[in-house]
């Protein structure tokens, strides 16, 4: 692959051989910037918040439920970085559902993804507003959301510096808070201070009716929300045209997210379970909250509520980020509103991150009108869209890696282990987890979205083409002719 592939224009005619519009972006994430966003997308609210109510759930074996949903992850970047580096685009994932798949799925990933971001955005800015109501619970959380979203929303417009050096520091605040959670944890289980005392041991991991307290069963239910935790580990893909250095930056990023599973999920949890009892933790209270309430450290609820607080700005922040670039895919495809693929002057899609901050302005309503209800029913429904990206990356892998046995397409410099096998495993693994979702009542409303959403993108796509006939038709040619001829 030659730079020039990745500096197309969406109106220089290059549409129909599926180079993504790149030209005009400026790169300027540094290796810095894109490591610290690669480890903070595997930091979420998902695991300060939401590991609560699934540790009551699952106990100990939520553990292994994040190892094993961690392995899944990994096999999932590691088919986007062939991906990525056999052809580095900022739209990615709709960029190769649209090459290898069609326009349709194209189109249906590239607006399911940003649908995830707005609903996990709208989540987000919710959480937050509750955050700081711990501290000021005079001021009504529809302001501090407010607040917040315009801030958020500024720091985007001005430059993808700015939003990879915010991105920077949420992410330090993160790791740090892990790292020095995990450093103490061990601390009182090894040599017994703090007021946790002797309570506080290894053995807590299974001596409480042991690691699957509430049967296998009740711990393959706790995957949904495992799986949410992990969201955004692919956003690394969507930098990939606003990188420095993609062919060097994004596989080290790739290749560090093992260790990132490791110490920060299986690591920490390991931790806060030999401190705590898992039988102590309840549905709604942060196991991190927990923990430093049990060790005794002082003002711990409140460095615990800063730190999620971070957490949750970070994925807005990375929400209106990556919203913009994608809308600006699918208007360089025509499947979008022209106007959305339009630079501002400061080299963002301006109006891509306008539509989609105004469209997460509405989850402070959502959460006016049914606050008990609302994060649940949200990240429900950005966790089906998550998992119809992911599937999209994975059965694109497995497309590409034809093409290439066949000749059809150059072999990428950076190479999936196991090939196609451990893809074909992560889709069969994700269609389980889509299996457990209709399970669950709380998280089946997530299926019904999706179904909603499934016809609003038939129709658009209906009203599309009849439109623009061409857009198929260019999708077709290009097609017949990778399969007619190899790439150089």
């Amino acid at each position: 692959m030659t730079s020039t592939q990745v500096g197309t224009n969406p109106g220089d005619g290059n549409e129909a051989s599926g180079a993504a519009p790149e030209e005009g972006y400026e790169r300027g994430l540094g290796s810095r910037q894109v490591q610290m966003i690669a480890i903070g997308g595997a930091i979420g609210v998902g695991l300060f918040l939401g590991a609560g109510a699934n540790i009551a759930k699952a106990g100990p074996s939520l553990i292994l439920m994040y190892a094993l949903a961690g392995v899944i992850v990994f096999f999932i970047m590691r088919a986007l970085g062939e991906l990525l580096l056999y052809r580095p685009v900022s739209g990615s994932f709709s960029e190769y559902a649209r090459e290898f798949l069609g326009p349709f799925f194209g189109f249906v990933t590239g607006w399911t993804y940003w649908l995830m971001w707005v609903v996990t955005g709208m989540a987000e800015l919710t959480a937050a507003a509750i955050y700081v109501h711990f501290w000021f619970p005079q001021i009504p959380q529809w302001v501090t959301a407010l607040v917040f979203l315009v801030v958020l929303f500024v720091a985007n417009l001005i430059s993808v510096k700015i939003f990879g050096e915010i991105e920077f520091w949420f992410s330090m605040v993160k790791v740090t808070a892990l790292v020095g959670m995990i450093v103490i944890g061990l601390g009182v289980v090894t040599f017994g201070f703090s007021q946790a005392g002797d309570a506080a041991a290894v053995s807590n991991i299974w001596a409480h009716d042991g690691i699957f307290p509430n049967g296998i069963g009740s711990s393959l239910m706790t995957l949904q929300g495992v799986m949410f935790a992990y969201l955004a580990v692919e956003l690394v893909g969507v930098t990939a045209g606003e990188s420095e250095d993609p062919e060097k930056t994004l596989p080290k990023a790739i290749n560090t997210l093992p260790w990132r599973i490791i110490v920060f999920y299986v690591g920490a949890l390991s931790v806060i379970l030999m401190v705590v009892k898992w039988t102590e933790f309840e549905p709604g209270v942060s196991p991190f909250v927990a923990a430093f309430a049990k060790i005794g450290i002082p003002a711990g609820a409140a460095i615990i509520n800063f730190v999620v607080l971070t957490a949750a700005l970070s994925s807005c922040n990375s929400g209106m980020y990556s919203t913009g670039r994608m809308l600006r895919d699918l208007a360089a495809n025509s499947e979008a509103p022209k106007v959305l693929g339009k630079l501002s002057s400061t080299k963002t899609p301006a109006l891509g991150i306008t539509l989609s901050a105004a469209l997460m302005g509405i989850g402070v309503i959502l959460n006016y009108i049914v606050p008990e209800k609302a994060f649940g029913y949200v990240t429900s429904v950005a966790t089906a869209a998550g998992i119809w990206t992911w599937l999209m990356i994975l059965i694109s892998h497995i497309l590409y890696r034809r093409a290439v046995v066949a000749g059809r397409l150059p072999a990428s410099s950076f190479p999936a282990p196991g090939g196609t096998v451990c893809s074909w495993i992560a889709v069969a693994f994700l269609l389980l987890v889509t299996v457990l979702i209709a399970i669950d009542p709380d998280s089946r409303i997530s299926l019904y979205v999706g179904a909603g959403w499934a016809v609003c993108l038939a129709i658009g796509w209906a009203v599309l083409k009849s439109r623009n006939p061409h857009i198929a038709a260019k999708s077709q040619d290009k097609q017949l002719e990778t399969a007619g001829r190899p790439r150089s």
